[in-house]
C-alpha cells in the first residue's frame, strides 16, 4: 500500500458528503477496492503519530494552522493508482487545502497537482520516479 493524506480546505461534514457519493462505506471509512480512505481526527492523538516534527512544520507552514482532521488515503498496490489519487484530490482540494504523498517532503495543492508540478525532481504521487531515483544510489 501507498499512502497520501488529504487535507482538504473545506469542512468535515461537506467532505464527508462528498466521500458518500463517491464510495461505499461507513461512517469515516470509504472503499472502492482500489482507495481505502480513512478519516483521521487529531482528538484521538493519532492524525500526526507517525510524523515526522519537520513534517508537521512543513504542514502547518503550507495551511496556516495545525489541521485537526485529514484523510488517510492508502492505495492498492495492485493497481497504478496515479489516476485515482489525482481524481480524489481533485474532488476533495476545491476549497482549498493540500495533499502529502509518500514520496516528497512536499505539500501538494490543487493547482500544483493538476499543472504537474515538480519539486526536487518530483511530481505528486510520483512513485515511479522515487523509485528509479532510489535504484540509481
Amino acid at each position: 500500500m501507498r499512502t497520501v493524506f488529504i487535507f482538504p480546505g473545506g469542512e468535515m461534514a461537506a467532505t464527508t458528503a462528498t466521500l458518500d457519493r463517491l464510495f461505499d462505506g461507513q461512517t469515516g471509512y470509504w472503499t472502492d477496492s482500489k482507495l481505502y480512505i480513512n478519516l483521521e481526527n487529531e482528538r484521538d492523538g493519532q492524525l500526526f503519530a507517525d510524523w515526522e516534527p519537520d513534517d508537521v512544520r512543513r504542514l502547518e507552514a503550507a495551511l496556516g494552522s495545525r489541521p485537526s482532521w485529514a484523510l488517510q488515503v492508502d492505495i492498492s498496490g495492485r493497481i497504478d493508482g496515479t489516476a485515482e489519487i489525482r481524481n480524489l484530490a481533485s474532488c476533495l482540494l476545491q476549497e482549498g487545502g493540500v495533499a502529502v504523498d509518500d514520496y516528497s517532503d512536499h505539500c501538494w495543492t490543487l493547482h500544483e497537482i493538476e499543472s504537474a508540478l515538480q519539486v526536487d525532481g518530483l511530481g505528486f504521487f510520483d512513485f515511479r520516479a522515487y523509485h528509479d531515483r532510489a535504484c540509481d544510489q
